[in-house]
């Protein structure tokens, strides 16, 4: 089994260019001015803070992130923050939208790294006891999503260890599922459903163990699919998902094979098609991927501390 010492090279490096990007590129990801709690499209701008912000507070997680990475990290989320106008954004969306998720979710990047919201903690205390949030109809990675939030943010009232395996069997993964029936949104959903049961990486026994061994067998085929069709984006996420198992699947080639298709500023593609040359449409076109180079490359080096 590789460990993830033998790609921390690729890992770093894809991590810290992603980092600079995002970093460098944050102005790009501006609420407007005349934002509101309602928002017409929160895909376009506050969605990729919110991967920014989880991006930065896995570093900061990371005990094995030099200085220059946690400076780096602490700007970018500070920036989020700030952007959200430091947690009043998101208490006034959920005060008015009382079954929405996002505020939460994107408030536990914060409380990751030790930044709470007194109101906000109080209304989502509220919020997440209420039987209405437990019946909103998700689909099934979804609902890990909240319940993982929830878990770091401590309202972790619900759900109980059989909630969790309830939760878990109703995703597409979990009912081990024909591997080659996957598709391009099951793939995203499965990784997905990875990524909130280990925490990112941070509870890599959180996967059950029959799952455990159904995505360490079929990762590879996965993986090699999704290179062959120049899905970058997809690949990173599945290199992140190779890292949250419990014993880490991460072969080299496919690391510096990433790692040699990230441009120097820190962009990495998110499929093969041709990149914009304008700012403003490159970080449409490319901060999730970006963003996942970075939170993939974070948990290597995560998980390579770990077994040293």
């Amino acid at each position: 089994m590789t460990t993830p010492d033998a790609v921390s090279g690729s890992a770093r490096l894809l991590a810290d260019r992603a980092l600079s990007w995002l970093h460098a590129n944050r102005s790009l990801g501006a609420l407007p001015e005349d934002s509101t709690e309602t928002l017409a499209d929160p895909h376009t701008v506050y969605k990729p803070l919110g991967e920014t912000a989880l991006a930065a507070s896995l570093v900061l997680r990371n005990e094995a992130a030099g200085p220059g990475q946690q400076v780096a990290a602490t700007g970018l989320l500070d920036f989020v923050w700030q952007q959200l106008r430091e947690g009043d954004f998101l208490y006034e969306r959920q005060l008015r939208h009382m079954l929405m998720t996002d505020p939460l979710e994107a408030y536990a990047h914060f409380v990751r790294c030790g930044i709470r919201h007194p109101e906000l903690d109080r209304l989502l205390a509220h919020c997440t006891r209420l039987r209405s949030a437990h019946s909103v109809e998700q689909v099934p990675n979804r609902r890990l999503a909240v319940a993982n939030a929830a878990r770091i943010a401590g309202f972790d009232h619900w759900p109980d260890e059989d909630g969790w395996r309830e939760l878990t069997r109703r995703t597409w993964l979990g009912a081990a599922p024909e591997p080659w029936a996957i598709n391009w949104t099951t793939a995203y959903a499965m990784t997905h459903t990875v990524y909130h049961l280990t925490d990112w990486g941070g509870l890599p026994d959180g996967l059950p163990a029959d799952l455990t061994a159904y995505v360490r067998t079929w990762l590879p085929v996965w993986i090699d699919i999704w290179r062959e069709a120049h899905q970058w984006d997809l690949v990173a996420e599945l290199l992140a998902v190779g890292v949250c198992l419990d014993e880490p699947y991460c072969p080299p080639e496919d690391w510096e094979h990433l790692a040699a298709l990230q441009h120097t500023d820190g962009l990495l593609p998110r499929d093969g098609d041709p990149v914009e040359a304008d700012p403003q449409q490159r970080f449409r076109d490319h901060h999730h991927t970006v963003a996942v180079a970075a939170v993939a490359g974070t948990i290597a080096l995560h998980r390579a501390a770990q077994t040293r």
